[in-house]
């Protein structure tokens, strides 16, 4: 009761604070350290903010959607869309517009205490999102074990995905190379799979009719709806900061409002077909055994090591913990071991998400704060991105 309570508060700050900011600042460009190309940003934001879930929870969530009385005001594939898409992805928006515009200024996240619990956060969310991975790997590789129980394979392949993930880590190169594949991987798995059970055009555009029942509800996603919609929402506050932080560092030069709609858009259509193709197998009762189910654990894999890399290499760099400062075997020893300890943790179900979006939401509170008491005049004057980046951008778009 008191953690639905705080996701409430949390819920309804945030969606507050997207209209302020869409109001106040409307046409200020937005310009990260590195802007990139907006499908090379979308490419990042979209593989670093969504993990295996995606890949492996559709199919087992739609069948409880259409039993609950809860969720009886839409149908399955239209509830499973409210949690994953569209609306909440304006929490990366509003997150990625404070590290690209106001963070600079505030630098509120460069408060020790609040620069270390943020770091936790992120090491606490890697580790959840690989006990995920653990927790569903039975179920998609039935062949090893009885397809229910964690057998030691499963450990081998969750802590070699730790490892890819914490090289990759090194170079930034490997994290926007790995994000473009990534996004290419998941449409050809989209496709094939489309193909596969023959559903055609028509399947799909009569799937997609049905998300209409989500947009006609869609105050139904505001607040929560279960417990464990509200483990979602718990979810996606403990993701929102870090990614957020990651991906400010690439928008190139889109206005507020445009950042808005390509996070709430661009993000949600492949979700959108993704989902409409699960759902016709799940309507339909077709299998994914065999090699389905091979290229859906190879996608899932590929997913968790480029959100887990994108994360390392964020709290490694907040907390100098780089390569350069230790060297490539000790910093993917040190990393690997610990995200795989803290996996184990949560596998046993000793932490819990909930908690770490509990955290987010009081930093969230704690950084409305802090610029009300101490920064409001700046925040409320700005006018554009930073300056130095402002330059530096356009003075590299009028080469082009």
């Amino acid at each position: 009761m008191i953690l639905n309570s705080i996701l409430s508060i949390g819920l309804l700050l945030t969606f507050g604070l997207v209209a302020f900011c869409v109001i106040k600042w409307r046409d200020v460009e937005c310009i990260g350290p590195t802007p990139v190309h907006l499908f090379t940003f979308i490419a990042i934001l979209f593989t670093s903010g969504l993990d295996v879930g995606l890949i492996m929870f559709p199919l087992a969530e739609f069948g409880g959607y259409a039993e609950d009385p809860a969720y009886a005001f839409a149908n399955p594939l239209a509830i499973e869309f409210g949690f994953w898409g569209f609306l909440i992805w304006a929490f990366y928006f509003l997150t990625a517009f404070y590290f690209c515009v106001i963070e600079p200024r505030v630098g509120f996240f460069e408060i020790p205490l609040v620069k270390l619990v943020n770091n936790i956060v992120i090491i606490g969310t890697c580790a959840f999102t690989a006990s995920l991975f653990l927790i569903y790997l039975p179920g998609y590789i039935p062949e090893i074990g009885d397809g229910e129980t964690v057998v030691p394979a499963f450990y081998v392949i969750v802590f070699l995905t730790i490892l890819a993930a914490a090289y990759s880590s090194t170079d930034l190169k490997y994290v926007r190379v790995l994000s473009v594949g990534s996004t290419f991987l998941f449409l050809a798995l989209i496709l094939g799979m489309w193909a596969a059970a023959g559903m055609g055009l028509g399947g799909v555009g009569q799937n997609l009719g049905l998300l209409g029942a989500y947009f006609g509800n869609l105050h139904e996603f505001v607040l929560p709806l279960t417990d464990y919609h509200a483990f979602y929402l718990f979810w996606w506050f403990a993701w929102s900061i870090m990614i957020g932080q990651f991906t400010s560092r690439f928008v190139g030069g889109l206005k507020t409002w445009q950042l808005l709609i390509a996070l709430l858009v661009f993000p949600s259509i492949p979700l959108a077909i993704w989902f409409s193709v699960l759902y016709f197998y799940h309507e339909n009762g077709i299998s994914t055994a065999g090699l389905t189910n091979v290229a859906m654990i190879v996608v899932g894999i590929t997913f968790v090591i480029n959100s887990l890399d994108s994360l390392i290499r964020l709290y490694t760099d907040n907390l100098s913990i780089t390569v350069e400062r230790l060297g490539r075997p000790v910093y993917i020893a040190g990393n690997v071991g610990v995200l795989f300890a803290l996996t184990l943790l949560f596998q046993s179900q000793w932490l819990q998400i909930q908690w770490v979006g509990s955290i987010v939401i009081g930093l969230y509170l704690a950084c409305v704060l802090f610029i009300a008491l101490r920064h409001r005049s700046t925040v409320m004057a700005i006018r554009t991105s930073p300056e130095d980046r402002a330059l530096d951008f356009h003075k590299v778009e009028s080469v082009h």
